[in-house]
């Protein structure tokens, strides 16, 4: 694990989160989940715990979870690994593939949390299929 800020919360409870965790568990052995974010970062520290636990609820294999951290430029722009590449401007982004398709994407602060974001974006490849 790169990223601290990806430890699982250990007071996240899985039971209350039955709904957002099925699409997860549906393609846990599909699924590439790319992290981008910083231990610095007061939004990371407030939302990686909670989908590192979601993750490991789902049984997501830890090889499919891949972390970058990322630094602050002094312009505001992120630097780090596949930063450019995926277009990351905001951190945390939680980037979902399925045989090398985004399928879902989180950034930074959603009106909805991190793991109910890409739940429901995890339907919607479903109900398109």
């Amino acid at each position: 694990m790169t990223l601290e800020t990806m430890r699982p919360n250990p007071t996240w409870d899985p039971n209350a989160h039955e709904r957002e965790l099925e699409p997860f568990r549906r393609h846990a052995e599909d699924l590439t989940v790319r992290v981008w974010g910083g231990d610095w970062c007061g939004d990371c520290r407030a939302v990686l715990p909670d989908v590192g636990a979601a993750l490991d609820a789902a049984g997501i294999p830890d090889e499919q979870v891949h972390e970058y951290p990322v630094e602050k430029r002094d312009d505001g722009s992120k630097e780090g690994e596949l930063v450019e590449e995926y277009d990351i401007e905001y951190i945390p982004t939680i980037i979902i593939e399925r045989e090398g398709e985004e399928v879902a994407r989180f950034v930074e602060s959603e009106p909805i949390s991190a793991v109910a974001h890409l739940a429901e974006q995890l339907r919607g490849i479903e109900a398109s299929a």
